[in-house]
């Protein structure tokens, strides 16, 4: 039986005093599978992941991360289990790739602790797997998009999550450079929930997906299972086909008014 990483039980959030703008949301997340978040702009996708890394505090539900209620965890133990990388990445930093790649050891810090030889390990480590080596005493404004995300999620990886979460993690980048972001850190082999724009790129890399619409949970489970032509269709308002690809068997959407 595979071993729950992350419960969102009956999730919901509404600013005080406001409409509710994610309704009563319900999943599981098991360890090392990718859940891919999806739906039309406003749907709520960025709302569900700051209740997920616990940027707000839910209305009502729990996010459950190994088995427990993170608004229970003080900061640092948040920090500890869940990372996220997030949408903008700042272009300004005055530090290098590895400088930036360390911060995510300080919730391992204590007080005004200095990196000590494991922390070093971690941190080269991170930036093996994200292929930054070669980037690693360079400026960080000095990247381009796609390697500047990658150094994001590689700070991310040495904050040694059990979770981590991605917002829109191919946002603003090119093609080559999205199918290198998603490619890398679809091998990294932890539990992952990354929102995406791109229906093909979510049936490619991810092992289940939620579609949200309107605040509300339409599905969840495997995109082959899921995204259907009648889903995608009430979900986004456009026609959708689909086509099955093969040898790889992959489905490709296609759209129209």
């Amino acid at each position: 039986m595979t071993k729950i990483a992350l419960e969102a039980r009956n999730l919901s959030w509404g600013a005080n005093g406001g409409g509710v703008i994610l309704h009563e949301t319900s999943f599981m997340v098991g360890a090392g599978r990718i859940l891919g978040v999806v739906g039309p702009n406003g749907a709520g996708k960025s709302m569900l992941l700051r209740l997920l890394y616990r940027f707000y505090r839910p209305r009502t539900g729990q996010v459950l991360v190994g088995g427990k209620d993170i608004q229970t965890m003080g900061a640092r133990s948040a920090a500890q289990r869940i990372a996220a990388v997030l949408q903008e990445q700042p272009t300004d930093f005055a530090l290098s790739v590895r400088e930036i790649v360390a911060l995510g050891r300080t919730p391992h810090r204590r007080g005004l602790s200095s990196n000590g030889a494991r922390d070093a390990e971690i941190i080269t480590s991170a930036l093996s797997k994200l292929d930054l080596l070669r980037f690693a005493d360079r400026s960080f404004g000095t990247l381009s998009g796609g390697e500047r995300q990658r150094v994001m999620v590689a700070r991310a990886l040495a904050q040694e999550p059990k979770v981590l979460i991605l917002d829109e993690p191919t946002n603003h980048l090119d093609i080559r450079h999205q199918l290198e972001v998603l490619t890398l850190v679809s091998g990294l082999g932890l539990t992952i929930i990354t929102s995406l724009h791109d229906l093909n790129l979510a049936s490619a890399y991810t092992d289940d997906v939620l579609v949200l619409a309107g605040g509300h949970s339409l599905a969840f489970g495997p995109p082959a299972t899921v995204l259907n032509e009648d889903l995608v269709s009430r979900a986004f308002q456009v026609n959708t086909r689909i086509e099955r690809l093969e040898p790889s068997g992959q489905s490709h959407f296609t759209y129209h008014l």
